[in-house]
């Protein structure tokens, strides 16, 4: 039978956008995690039979009609939204599905406390998110949550048709997950990668003193502010800027050309697949790792990445626990990924009994639906790793300024809503930067 889905997610797995358009048009939803658990459940979801459309994250309650009658199922595969600075956008949520008649499917939300799960710190939402999971519940059998301290959270709500079912992104490859480590020990030369959460900022020793005890460190950002900066320089408000914190391009990682972000899972899976190491504070920087097979290590610093750590058994220490002087070398040893190619399968299963309760295709149960969408990755040719300005090549380099200025003129001509204003802003204050630069050589 046809499935016509309608899934929340910033793109398709095979949209490209170029690295300026990704960080102009926020193709990366604020963090390129977003884009590793949507396209997993995009796969997960892609049987012969499914035809699925990505939202672009537009949420507007005015637009049910149409969707009711567009779409058989609205999936929602959703990160940390049960926190305090997003509760405008799950009322906005709660509205929109209210008004539908399909079945919604929630894909893994999780909470957003301390890693105690401070259930005070969530008193403010309560209201909001008991709104959205009472719409959701009454379109659907159950509500799939990232782990137990959510699901903890939402049975104090009196809700009790939760389902811990992790994140869409450790199933990428269904019920396999083969990760190894390919030397005894991690010597000084060895490739390390390094995530890094820019608030978490009891990250500045431990960045330093990598930087200088692995040469072969490479830093991979996530976040869209990042994105900016490495394609154009501070931002003029940053300019002459330091911190501890690679977040200005002053700090050494930058000025090294040891930073690469990637606008695709698959480039970036890609990448780390040839990493010996990588470790952080990111979890879906953590994840694309494990799924590309090289072993990764997490400092957890709140309650979502906690969650995940301990329901896929991933080797992790919560923040408070991680020493100023912790080596990766260290890490690297502790870490033991027996548990996690344990449980696996088992929780794989759970992910498609969850699936199969709400009527969903499953493409690791449908033929080679799996193979043929990872050879149609292989077939798309995706944007490299955008590295720092300062190490682009001049040509490269004005190419950008040009898609820029091109992108501003048009803009000047037909701004007509606050989002477009909002963008020209930002793209003129881009231009300068990187063009004072060139100047100067």
């Amino acid at each position: 039978m046809h499935q016509r889905i309608l899934m929340r997610a910033k793109k398709g797995p095979f949209d490209v956008r170029s690295a300026e358009e990704a960080f102009e048009g926020d193709w990366i939803g604020a963090n390129n995690g977003n884009l590793v658990f949507s396209h997993a459940a995009h796969k997960l979801l892609s049987t012969t039979t499914a035809e699925i459309t990505p939202t672009e994250f537009k949420v507007n309650p005015r637009d049910a009609d149409e969707i009711n009658e567009r779409y058989d199922v609205y999936v929602m595969p959703l990160a940390n939204a049960f926190r305090r600075s997003y509760a405008h956008r799950i009322e906005l949520m709660a509205r929109l599905v209210e008004r539908l008649k399909i079945p919604v499917v929630v894909l893994g939300v999780g909470v957003q406390t301390d890693v105690t799960g401070d259930r005070e710190y969530l008193r403010p939402i309560d209201a909001v998110v008991s709104r959205f999971v009472r719409a959701v519940l009454d379109r659907s059998p159950n509500i799939g949550v990232r782990g137990e301290i959510t699901e903890s959270y939402l049975r104090t709500l009196g809700f009790s048709a939760v389902d811990v079912i992790g994140c869409p992104s450790m199933f990428l490859h269904g019920d396999r997950l083969t990760v190894e480590k390919t030397t005894p020990t991690l010597e000084r030369d060895a490739r390390v990668a390094l995530t890094v959460s820019p608030y978490v900022k009891s990250m500045a020793k431990i960045i330093a003193a990598h930087h200088r005890r692995y040469p072969n460190l490479r830093y991979l950002p996530q976040d869209l502010t990042t994105l900016g900066t490495l394609l154009y320089g501070d931002a003029p408000e940053d300019r002459g800027k330091t911190s501890p914190i690679p977040v200005h391009t002053s700090h050494p990682l930058f000025v090294e050309d040891k930073v690469r972000m990637f606008v695709d899972p698959w480039t970036w899976m890609d990448y780390l697949s040839g990493f010996d190491f990588a470790f952080g504070t990111r979890i879906h920087g953590t994840i694309t790792a494990l799924v590309a097979g090289t072993p990764a290590y997490l400092f957890a610093h709140d309650s979502r990445t906690l969650e995940l750590a301990r329901y896929f058994d991933i080797p992790h220490r919560t923040m408070k626990e991680v020493p100023a002087d912790v080596d990766a070398a260290q890490l690297y040893a502790e870490a033991d990924y027996t548990a996690l190619h344990a449980g696996h399968r088992d929780r794989y299963e759970r992910m498609a009994a969850f699936l199969a309760a709400h009527r969903l295709g499953n493409a690791f149960d449908d033929g080679d639906a799996t193979a043929r969408f990872d050879e149609r990755v292989r077939a798309t040719s995706f944007p490299p790793a955008v590295r720092p300005a300062t190490a682009t090549s001049p040509e490269a380099l004005l190419e950008r300024i040009q898609w820029l200025r091109d992108r501003n003129t048009a803009l000047d001509g037909q701004v007509r809503t606050l989002e477009e204003q909002r963008l020209r802003a930002r793209v003129r204050r881009a231009v300068g930067a990187p063009v004072r630069r060139i100047l100067s050589r």
